[in-house]
């Protein structure tokens, strides 16, 4: 099952890719614009998020995609990498799986050569745990040496 976070990655690294999310069964598209802010999504990916979720919503789902976002919720769902551009796409539980990934119809992706989408990092933490590292590589070297 995908868990609400995986469902709001996978949403928030196509967003980043321009792919939109079709909402209120077809007559609206909402793409939020930026989608992270420093350590979290930005505040407009955040009201896109209590949009789709919002009971009024209707049938809700990325572009070039057929899973509804409340299917992608419930237990028949899993959030996995596309096997030929890394990116996140739903994959049934149980049966047979989808052969199609959003990327399909975006042209030349996957890109080796463009940063490619990722979640909100704490740069903060990210800095304390490489300097726990090289503080503890640098007291390991030196018993090695005395």
């Amino acid at each position: 099952m995908a868990s609400e976070h995986q469902v709001r990655q996978y949403l928030a690294y196509w967003f980043q890719l321009g792919k939109g999310v079709v909402i209120h069964n077809g007559s609206d598209v909402l793409l939020p614009r930026p989608v992270i802010s420093g350590d979290r999504y930005s505040q407009a990916f955040e009201e896109c998020w209590q949009q789709l979720i919002a009971p009024d919503a209707g049938d809700c789902y990325l572009e070039g995609t057929s899973q509804t976002i409340a299917e992608l919720l419930s237990p028949a769902w899993e959030i996995n990498p596309c096997s030929r551009c890394s990116m996140p796409v739903p994959v049934r539980s149980v049966g047979v799986a989808s052969l199609e990934c959003p990327c399909i119809d975006i042209p030349d992706w996957p890109n080796t050569e463009v940063p490619t989408p990722r979640a909100p990092i704490d740069n903060q933490t990210l800095l304390l745990r490489i300097r726990d590292r090289l503080r503890e590589a640098n007291s390991l070297a030196d018993r090695e040496q005395g």
